[in-house]
């Protein structure tokens, strides 16, 4: 969403660092540009006035230590100043209240309500162990309640019976009661929208929070709406008053104006993004995270934290111990990409890593986008369990059987072999004799710059990460490097070869793990 934002800003900060010196008229043409960059990404006139007023007195009378250039001291104004733009701390759900704790969820129709509420539903069951009751007040909308029981039963969340005839307060009044009566933690109302704000709809909202007492009162809008979105909170905050906000389509290839005027203008915290159509693909909202995103300086912390949620810590033990073996058949490759498939594809894992969003667009012009995996998972899956367990077995023969089995042709399944081929040489050098071997120093370097204890051979074992050590890992990853644009990746640098094509070192599974990656230019 933020990708036109970030060049603009990366593109103007990057001329600013490279000074050794600013005066006030340098600092004051890029304050312009950045002007202009916030407009054109839709951000609220009076939030981009008052953002570059408060940058312009800082950097204008901010004290330049030594060991900092003055551009690198405006980068940080600018980033700080960002963070406070879209509400300094993260504020998630807050469930300190007497149970049933009641949630109910308002918003225009079409915002993705129900949806939302399926997925907050399933985020409190899975991650915060809460037992949750979902209840559809949307009695206009053909199907509504039912849509929200199939969500319900497809995540294993119960849902309030429907009873016909029956209004959105009765409804909202039994639904606490059943809540009460099955021992629920927390009960979401899902409530009706309108394709506009009206008075009736202002007013059943109000008869609703009256008759249930909620204690969140969250509005869900669309980000690729713009300011609309901005005013349209401002007039829920007004007649219904909000506690947050959860925007929906943040994966979208909106200019992301929405999500950086909402909280300046409202002063309500937004609290969760919808970043996919998938149940899980829900995340909490985080300014420091996201500022670090729209300035280039990637996230590591989330990007950790999809990792915890995604890799399946036996099948990594047990990719570790083949890989001590030096063995790395097709069936791990297929297991390698549907891995990065479920972290948001090579684009999203790119966008997260420190100094490498630049990289996505290269990658797009040599045709590698996430189409590509499935592609090769496909020619993988065409193959007999012989020819997956021993890609030596593949003369013409197989290969044309194959290519008419995926849908391809022989050329791509060449390129698919010798991606495999390069990846097992390299497990191969990592699975070495002498201190573990070189993939476990290298993991087991990262794991210890980053504080997290070495698991897996040597990586860190993300499933017992504490959240509080989450919490500091961004500041530690900043410390070693990582957070800045173009960062290295620490206890990387000593590796021979490097990333073909990126320059950097080579990372399996972390969109550096496919050295000779089919269109990818080599490095000269």
């Amino acid at each position: 969403m933020f990708e036109n934002l970030q060049d603009r800003l990366g593109s103007i900060l990057n001329g600013l660092t490279g000074r050794g010196s600013l005066s006030e008229a340098d600092v004051s043409a890029a304050l312009r540009e950045v002007r202009r960059a916030l407009l054109e990404a839709d951000v609220a006139l009076d939030v981009v006035r008052s953002f570059t007023d408060r940058v312009r007195e800082k950097a204008v009378g901010a004290e330049i230590l030594k060991s900092i250039k003055p551009g690198q001291m405006v980068v940080k104004i600018v980033h700080d100043e960002l963070i406070e733009m879209l509400g300094g701390e993260g504020v998630g759900i807050d469930l300190h209240a007497a149970a049933p704790v009641v949630v109910m969820m308002v918003g225009l129709q079409g915002s993705g309500k129900t949806t939302t509420t399926a997925k907050i539903a399933h985020r409190l069951s899975t991650r915060d162990k809460k037992k949750v009751l979902m209840a559809s007040l949307d009695t206009r909308r053909p199907a509504a309640q039912e849509q929200l029981r199939q969500l319900g039963a497809q995540a294993s969340i119960d849902t309030l019976p429907v009873i016909a005839g029956q209004s959105p307060t009765d409804i909202a009044a039994r639904a606490v009661q059943a809540a009460r009566l099955g021992g629920h933690d927390v009960v979401i109302l899902d409530t009706a929208g309108r394709t506009h704000i009206d008075e009736p709809l202002m007013v059943e909202m109000a008869d609703i929070k009256k008759k249930s007492n909620p204690h969140e009162i969250l509005l869900v809008a669309d980000s690729l709406t713009g300011q609309d979105a901005v005013n349209l909170a401002r007039n829920f905050d007004e007649r219904v008053g909000i506690t947050g906000l959860v925007l929906t389509r943040m994966d979208g290839d909106g200019r992301g104006g929405a999500a950086l005027s909402m909280r300046a203008v409202t002063g309500k915290p937004i609290k969760l993004i919808g970043v996919g159509e998938k149940m899980s693909e829900l995340e909490e909202f985080h300014p420091r995270r996201i500022a670090d995103r729209i300035l280039g300086m990637g996230d590591i912390v989330s990007l950790v934290e999809r990792a915890a949620e995604n890799i399946d810590a036996e099948k990594a033990a047990a990719m570790a111990a083949k890989m001590a073996k030096g063995k790395f058949d097709l069936n791990d490759l297929a297991d390698q990409l549907r891995q990065m498939q479920k972290m948001g594809g090579m684009g999203g894992i790119m966008g997260m890593m420190p100094g490498m969003a630049g990289m996505k667009d290269k990658m797009a012009a040599a045709g590698l986008d996430d189409r590509l995996f499935g592609r090769q998972i496909a020619i993988i899956q065409s193959m007999t369990k012989a020819e997956r367990a021993n890609p030596d077995l593949l003369k013409h023969s197989r290969k044309k059987r194959i290519a008419a089995g995926s849908g391809t042709d022989a050329a791509a399944i060449n390129k698919l072999l010798k991606m495999h081929r390069q990846m097992a040489d390299m497990m191969k050098m990592m699975g070495g004799k002498g201190k573990g071997g070189l993939m476990k120093q290298m993991m087991g370097g990262l794991a210890g710059k980053m504080g997290l204890g070495g698991g897996m051979g040597g990586m860190p074992d993300l499933s017992n990460i504490d959240p509080r050590q989450l919490e500091a890992l961004q500041k530690q990853a900043e410390a070693a490097g990582l957070g800045k644009p173009g960062g290295g990746m620490p206890g990387l640098g000593g590796l021979p070869g490097g990333l073909p094509g990126l320059g950097g070192a080579k990372l399996p599974g972390l969109g550096g793990g496919f050295p000779g990656l089919p269109g990818l230019p080599k490095k000269k």
